[in-house]
């Protein structure tokens, strides 16, 4: 997945929005709250997403591929980098932007939960 890819799939997540707090680095919230970052390549890595993700299967994504490693914001356990370099698969790293956006809407207020699952289920 390309870097626009990872953008334009979290943004078609409901209740996501958009921010640059910087230059090479884009925010995706839902709730107020971030489930994504996007970053930009550098002369030394590829471009890289992070992802907030259960930390049992953040560490089962870190073993399965060389590209997802622990993450440098947040609390490590519940959040993984993963390497846009071409190794993980579109479909399953789609799963891990989905599963990141679920993580946060999971801590969201009940009713603002519950609105944006219900649309989330109606996209699929």
């Amino acid at each position: 997945m390309e870097p626009e890819d990872v953008a334009e799939f979290a943004m078609g997540l409901p209740g996501a929005t958009e921010g640059e707090p910087g230059p090479g680095m884009t925010l995706y919230k839902v709730g107020g709250k971030i489930f994504a970052v996007l970053t930009e390549a550098t002369t030394s890595r590829s471009h890289q997403v992070t992802l907030k993700c259960d930390p049992d299967l953040a560490l089962h994504l870190r073993e399965q591929y060389p590209a997802v490693g622990p993450s440098f914001y947040g609390r490590l356990r519940h959040w993984n980098t993963v390497l846009l370099d071409g190794t993980v698969p579109a479909d399953e790293l789609g799963e891990m932007i989905e599963h990141s956006w679920e993580c946060v809407v999971a801590g969201l207020p009940h009713t603002v939960r519950e609105r944006l699952r219900s649309l989330h289920q109606g996209r699929t």
